[in-house]
């Protein structure tokens, strides 16, 4: 499993997953997206919806109806019903993924920042785990790490 930790300092969440996700879609995989708060899903789904004036990205929260056909899942929780083998956790609290996901992306920001340092320790030494440290240069994501 690669887990890559985006340390947000301009972008937020809602900014950086329209540009993940379609790299996701495009190698075969669905995408599930965790996020504790409601508020901070919502914005999620609006902005992949209207990622692109010619393009969306169609996705849907676990609550709703036909959650399983979704190629992008919004969750509270750690629930890939649509079969989802990439996780992005939106909101810096991390949470243990299963061992059917290849990819998790950690998108923390100055708030959460601690708390990603003691999951870049944790995941350090697990068999099976590779990670990268992503951050912005001048508003462009470079891998730092």
């Amino acid at each position: 499993m690669r887990v890559l930790f985006y340390q947000l300092s301009r972008d937020r969440a809602e900014t950086l997953l329209p540009k993940l996700a379609p790299r996701v879609l495009a190698e075969g995989e669905r995408l599930l997206v965790v996020a504790a708060a409601e508020g901070q899903r919502r914005a999620i789904g609006e902005a992949l919806w209207s990622a692109a004036p010619e393009s969306f990205l169609a996705n849907g929260e676990a609550a709703a109806p036909h959650a399983d056909r979704q190629p992008i899942l919004l969750s509270e929780d750690v629930a890939p019903v649509n079969g989802a083998t990439a996780l992005a956790i939106a909101d810096g609290q991390w949470r243990e993924p299963g061992a059917q996901f290849t990819r998790v992306f950690f998108l923390f920001d100055d708030a959460t920042i601690e708390a990603a340092r003691r999951v870049w320790v944790d995941v350090r030494g697990r068999e099976g785990v590779d990670k990268e440290f992503w951050k912005q240069d001048a508003g462009k994501w470079v891998r730092a790490g």
